[in-house]
């Protein structure tokens, strides 16, 4: 199965962001990772998308957008539609 484009806004130092990313990775799952607090136009976006709110991680994939923050690794794979990959050990709470 190929994924659509996949991005995902974070800020420096924000744990939600950090487990996206490693849940990410560790599916090998390609993504283009923006930092909000680097980038006033992807803020700019986050905070409208978000009711006016800083949500990290946010994502954009195939025209949608949503935010897993906090972060749920069950939101992530049904968001994804990734329910048929297994999930590492790692992410079983």
């Amino acid at each position: 199965m190929k994924m659509q484009q996949l991005r995902m806004y974070v800020r420096t130092g924000c744990e939600d962001s950090a487990a996206a990313r490693h849940f990410l990775k560790e599916r090998q799952i390609a993504f283009e990772e923006i930092d909000i607090d680097r980038n006033r136009g992807a803020l700019e976006f986050v905070m409208r998308v978000n009711e006016g709110k800083q949500r990290t991680p946010t994502f954009e994939v195939g025209g949608r957008i949503f935010h897993c923050s906090p972060f749920n690794p069950a939101k992530l794979i049904r968001e994804l539609g990734l329910q048929g990959i297994t999930q590492p050990s790692s992410d079983l709470r």
